[in-house]
């Protein structure tokens, strides 16, 4: 109980009631239910299915057998609008906070995690049919999210991804694409909307006795907002899985993607909030812009063995990024690595018991060479420099059932990593940067999981978290810069219940955790992200809340099929501070609203058509520098959004901020900020999405 004491009273007052309400909710339908065990995950293959590919019932189960805060998104959530950023695909799910930029870029953060990032993000390992799509170092790119390719999301809030292996602060999120069992011979969308974004895409899969495949392929192009921020991109991904026998199946993945984005950067507070659609007037001078060019391939192959699943994989990834900024970056990435993951069943001493162990290697490079920017072209070379990152991680976790119905989970990560620069050319001075750094690091983890009836769930866990700085965090300058810069490491504590009760569904997460070292990247003018430094001890704390609940059935519609009205929503309570830090004292630190809050209401007719209004509020402005100086701006956007399905066609319109009122959307931090910070982006103004969609 140490955590609780440590929150302030009021949002701990309110948690426990919530939590409690949805305790009484839970029980009440099922007061004479018995308490049962966790389903077991069983591993098999049946007709029509993949061991390979889970089901999104499959999926769930698995994903509840942690004693954390997770989530599985359906695409349903996200497919009926204009789904075209990461923000589409988790605006819904509590303690995930993500802030649009421009194109598909967008600054991604799960309590707190890399929060002053602003490119690159890191401190949540992505992946894509469980193969990371992160670079070795940790950084990873959001170009490579296509949110019409997928069946589901997974997201692992915190320790709670040491089902991957991941032992970051924020966790994990995984995308898992359709096969050819669940997936339409042929589908095909057309979408249009405001500031000239349009959208095209295609898909198709098959399925015999023993081979199946799908593959999808989207065309997005906008002209943007604000001024130079238009763009346009080209995604395809598709596998092919081969069904040997019916314990053993292996399933080959292909990913290729071509970007090509204007940055209309960070501009200062009054000019995002009086002229939101103009451009930083450098980065329309020097035409910033960034364009990617890569592709990716991998496998997954799983046996079943009696009460044990084996499951193998690898990947390798490549990737040109050509991005004219400040100066012009030409970088090649590679990246690669194996995996192996086993879960046992057999039961232990009479108890059920489920044990998890898993091995990955990952490396990677990158050959990084800087140049003057030209007008967005590139010009005298500058440095150049060959980056290595290797890592290796061991994972582990066992599941077993004290009493039927209530499980101890104890698991641990060691990870060993290595990060090595080689200097291959400075033209400015003398060759003074290269150097390598390795770390290790051992987090365990205790939890404990009660299933109060077949749907509600209790659980409560405690967990350590640590994470190498990536090659954009560290100074190769010289051997005290590559020494100053510390891992991160955080202790968590987290309770929280989640379950149905008839037309009621709820999620209710509370953690602390207490983080040292907390990595802090600042920007300056001009200068996003220059120098990452280390926190001295920070907490971050909150409260993380989803509901669903069918308020209401036959309103106008009776019989065998009715109509209803649905509502959903989210709360996010980030309460991040210093501990007594000797520059900032007890600050709030930087980059996050304390209260967000995403709702909708849905009419929904047996006819096929939905139609409902939905808002997205920040009720407090938050902070952009350490010393709680300048902030952003307060928000409320109201939108709107209707469609219709029957049979193979559907049709959507969505409806954004159609109070066309102007806010700030995103912001990168530093430490002492004014009112000439050019630190903001501005958000979207009215806007109307349409589309259509058909399946054979």
């Amino acid at each position: 109980m140490v955590f609780v004491w440590a929150l302030q009273p009021r949002p701990v007052a309110l948690a426990a009631a919530l939590i409690m309400a949805f305790g009484v909710l839970g029980a009440v339908p099922r007061a004479s239910a018995q308490s049962q065990t966790l389903a077991p995950i069983v591993v098999k293959a049946q007709e029509g299915t993949s061991l390979t590919a889970p089901t999104r019932q499959e999926a769930k189960t698995q994903i509840q057998q942690t004693p954390g805060a997770v989530e599985l998104v359906p695409d349903t959530v996200w497919r009926d609008t204009q789904a075209a950023t990461i923000k589409d695909i988790l605006d819904y799910t509590p303690g995930v906070f993500v802030q649009p930029k421009w194109g598909e870029d967008s600054r991604l953060s799960i309590r707190g995690s890399g929060l002053s990032r602003y490119y690159h993000m890191r401190g949540i390992a992505l992946y894509q049919d469980g193969a990371p799509l992160n670079n070795a170092d940790g950084s990873t790119d959001f170009q490579w999210i296509d949110p019409t390719a997928y069946r589901y999301t997974e997201v692992f809030k915190g320790a709670n991804a040491l089902r991957y292996g991941a032992g970051t602060l924020g966790g994990a999120i995984n995308f898992v694409t359709p096969t050819g069992h669940d997936a339409s011979p042929f589908q095909g969308r057309v979408d249009l909307g405001s500031f000239g974004w349009r959208r095209t895409q295609l898909s198709s899969g098959f399925a015999g006795e023993t081979v199946d495949g799908f593959i999808t392929g989207s065309w997005q192009r906008q002209d943007g907002f604000r001024d130079h921020s238009g763009g346009n991109s080209l995604r395809v991904s598709g596998n092919i899985g081969w069904r040997l026998s019916d314990k053993l199946e292996t399933r080959f993945y292909v990913t290729g993607v071509r970007i090509r984005q204007e940055l209309p950067g960070s501009v200062t507070r009054e000019q995002a909030l009086n002229d939101p659609r103009q451009a930083a007037a450098i980065n329309e001078k020097n035409d910033w812009q960034r364009n990617i060019d890569g592709g990716r391939i991998a496998n997954r192959t799983v046996l079943v063995a009696g009460d044990t699943t084996y499951e193998f994989g690898g990947w390798l990834a490549q990737s040109h990024l050509r991005h004219p900024i400040y100066q012009y970056i030409d970088n090649d990435y590679t990246d690669y690595g194996l995996y192996s993951r086993l879960v046992n069943t057999t039961p232990l001493a009479g108890h059920d018991n489920r044990l998890t162990l898993g091995l990955t290697w990952s490396a990677g490079k990158v050959n990084a060479g800087n140049y003057e920017n030209v007008g967005g072209n590139r010009g005298t070379k500058l440095s150049k420099t060959d980056d290595r990152s290797n890592n290796i991680t061991l994972y582990g976790e066992n599941a077993f059932d004290i009493v039927p119905g209530v499980s101890l989970i104890a698991g641990a990560q060691y990870l060993h990593a290595e990060r090595k620069r080689s200097d291959l050319f400075n033209g400015t001075k003398p060759a003074t940067r290269s150097g390598e750094k390795s770390y290790d690091f051992f987090n365990p983890k205790l939890g404990v999981l009660w299933q109060v009836s077949p749907k509600w769930q209790v659980y409560g866990n405690v967990s350590r978290s640590a994470e190498p700085p990536t090659f954009g965090d560290m100074s190769f300058a010289t051997s005290n810069d590559l020494d100053r810069l510390k891992p991160q490491r955080a202790t968590t504590f987290e309770i929280g219940t989640r379950g149905e009760a008839g037309d009621f569904g709820w999620d209710a997460s509370l953690y602390h955790a207490r983080i040292k070292d907390e990595y802090q990247c600042l920007s300056s003018m001009f200068s996003i992200c220059d120098k990452t430094t280390n926190l001295d001890r920070t907490i971050h704390q909150g409260l993380e809340l989803g509901m669903s609940w069918t308020a209401t059935r036959g309103l106008f519609a009776q019989g065998p099929q009715t109509d209803s009205l649905q509502l959903k929503g989210t709360y996010t309570f980030s309460d991040f501070r210093f501990d007594g830090d000797k520059d900032w004292g007890n600050n709030q630190i930087p980059g996050v609203p304390r209260h967000y809050l995403r709702a909708e209401i849905v009419y929904k007719h047996p006819a096929g058509f939905h139609l409902g209004p939905n808002v997205e509020w920040v009720p407090q402005a938050y902070y952009v520098d350490n010393v709680n100086s300048v902030k952003t701006a307060s928000y409320v956007l109201l939108g709107f959004r209707a469609g219709w399905e029957k049979g193979p066609y559907s049709f959507y319109i969505d409806g954004r901020n159609l109070t066309n009122r102007k806010y700030i959307a995103s912001a990168s931090i530093t430490d002492r900020a004014n009112a000439s910070s050019a630190l903001f982006e501005p958000g979207m103004g009215r806007a109307v999405f349409a589309g259509v969609q058909v399946r054979y």
